[in-house]
């Protein structure tokens, strides 16, 4: 008898240029073996250098795409990225409680790599009060989880460990505070508060501009790996370390003039090729 696949769902925005949102994500789902889907939030403009545009999927129109997945599909996972709109989380939330899916990433996009701003103070407050509850581990960087908590944007590891305790205070169930942004120019260092618990994991900086990405990629690795059956700690490891590969094999790509996507299936690439030189 095959294994039996894992489906995960992606609830994103699309990235044309396809280095982050939805495009990441399901390269990621690929490459890691789980079967994706998708459920769109957002159509954006944007390349490698900026976001020049922003197009809201109706929030009714979001609602009928999760209703199709979920009363067809089997869905052992969720990864959330750009929500854009407080109606937008608000149909979200609500369908999580509606579905209840075994587990839930949420990746809180509040700009893009390029800078631009991509959710305003009022969904804010809604994803915190609405959405935060619901997940079962939420993967802010140090900027957004300074956003999330109205304070600076913690520059040390000891600081993203009192941010990550700070954030499970206001409900969440778990949080990773990931240590890209940190100023240690060797290691990168991510923090994981349960509530009870805190655990760090380490990888070392891989030098190179192909970085876009990078936090559709995590969160979408550890939903990928939480619906093959990793405990949390575990599949936050294991999502901290592909990123990392990701990065690694970035160079092997030419797409644009700016920040470079992380090649999530440089791996599964490099190993076909091999095994066609055989």
């Amino acid at each position: 008898m095959s294994r039996r696949i894992p489906n995960v769902l992606t609830i994103a925005g699309s990235d044309p240029s396809g280095g982050a949102g939805i495009q990441a994500d399901l390269r990621t789902f690929a490459a890691l073996g789980v079967y994706g889907c998708s459920a769109l939030t957002a159509l954006t403009s944007q390349n490698t250098l900026e976001v020049t545009a922003i197009h809201l999927v109706p929030p009714p129109f979001l609602r009928q795409q999760l209703d199709a997945v979920f009363t067809d599909v089997r869905i052992d996972a969720v990864k959330i990225g750009m929500t854009g709109s407080a109606e937008t989380i608000e149909v979200i939330a609500d369908a999580l409680r509606v579905y209840r899916p075994p587990f839930v990433v949420l990746d809180p996009v509040l700009r893009a790599s390029t800078g631009a701003a991509l959710l305003d103070s009022a969904a804010l407050r809604v994803l915190l009060s609405e959405l935060l509850p619901l997940v079962t581990v939420v993967t802010p960087n140090t900027y957004e989880v300074g956003m999330l908590l109205g304070i600076d944007a913690p520059d040390s590891v000891s600081a993203a460990r009192a941010a990550a305790r700070a954030l499970t205070g206001r409900r969440a169930r778990a949080v990773l505070v990931t240590g890209g942004h940190l100023a240690d120019p060797t290691v990168s260092v991510d923090v994981l508060d349960d509530g009870s618990d805190v655990q760090e994991s380490s990888v070392s900086r891989v030098p190179g501009t192909g970085t876009h990405g990078t936090g559709c990629t995590l969160a979408s690795a550890i939903a990928a790996f939480l619906a093959l059956g990793s405990e949390l700690p575990r599949a936050c490891r294991d999502a901290q370390g592909f990123v990392a590969r990701a990065i690694m094999h970035a160079p092997e790509l030419t797409v644009g003039r700016g920040t470079g996507p992380v090649h999530q299936l440089g791996t599964t690439w490099n190993r076909h090729q091999d095994d066609a030189a055989v």
